[in-house]
Parts: structure tokens; sequence; C-alpha cells
């Protein structure tokens, strides 16, 4: 049960490094548009959209990694105290009931808002802006990021099980 969760949670962590890697994109481009601005006193809207598309990608797809590195916002007080087996448990539930709720919901919603994306063939609206697919494709990592906490969750879920197994003496539960 282990190795799977362990795969589960290498999907997220490999997803999270290759994303980071828009961050110093992210910073390179920004050189770019200020040098271009203030020193050619020009500018290009398609690579100030760019930006703002690349920091929308970094914070949706890096959210599993997060979760998977532990990063994530939890309120520590009592969790940082508590036993394996009471972590395993919180982890547990919390999975359960309210992280799968959330992303089933996002995932749902987000659906035909991302098809009619792509069905419109959807563009920036600015002159000038980033053209087709630029924007369905951002809007495409909205499911993903569902898809991808999911997995996180699995991986969490799995873990979790294994644990309150080994804490229980059921060793059934551990491969």
């Amino acid at each position: 049960m282990r190795a799977l969760a362990a795969k589960l949670e290498q999907i997220c962590r490999v997803t999270g490094r290759a994303v980071a890697w828009l961050c110093l994109a992210m910073v390179i481009v920004t050189g770019i548009v200020v040098v271009d601005r203030y020193v050619f006193n020009s500018g290009s809207i398609r690579l100030q959209e760019s930006v703002t598309f690349m920091h929308a990608v970094v914070f949706m797809l890096a959210a599993g990694y997060t979760l998977a590195a532990g990063d994530h916002v939890r309120v520590d007080v009592f969790y940082g105290s508590m036993s394996a087996r009471g972590r395993a448990l919180v982890d547990l539930l919390g999975s359960l009931l309210l992280l799968f709720p959330f992303c089933l919901f996002i995932l749902w919603s987000s659906w035909d808002f991302v098809s009619v994306s792509w069905s419109i063939r959807e563009a920036s609206q600015e002159a000038g802006g980033l053209p087709y697919p630029f924007l369905p494709l951002m809007k495409s990592c909205i499911p993903l990021t569902m898809i991808l906490l999911m997995l996180q969750g699995c991986s969490m879920i799995l873990t979790s099980i294994a644990t309150l197994a080994e804490a229980s003496g059921d060793p059934s539960g551990v491969n």
C-alpha cells in the first residue's frame, strides 16, 4: 500500500518540480518587460499576460506538490503534537471529508468553463494579447489541479490506512 502511495505522491512531486522552472521564466520575462518599458519606452501585452498566466499555472499545478510536501495551510496547534496514529486519522478524514468533496465539486463545476473556452477558441481580449490556445490551456489547469490534488489525497489516504494498520498491529495494510 505504501509503494502505491509513494508512486502517486511522486507524480505530484515531479509535476511541482517541473512547474517550479516557470518561476525562473517569470523572473526573466518580467525583467524583459521592465527593460522594454523603461529602456526602450516600449511594451508587449503578450509578455505581460504571459507572466500572469505562468504565475497562475505555477500556483495551480504546484498545489499537489505543496500538499505532498506538507507545506499547505494547516492549523498545527493540535496536529503537531498528535501521535502518528492521530495524524493519520486526521489526514484520512480530512482527505475523505474535505479534500475529495472540494476537488470533485471544482472538477465538476469547471468542466463547462474549460469546454466553452476550447470550443470558442478563446484568446486574449487585449489587442496584441496572447492568441489561442493559451487561455484554454491555462483554464485546463483547473481540472488538472483537482486531479493532482486527488492523486495526492489518494496517497495520503493509503499512507494513513497503512499507518493505522501498523498501529493496530495488523500488517495486512502495510504492503
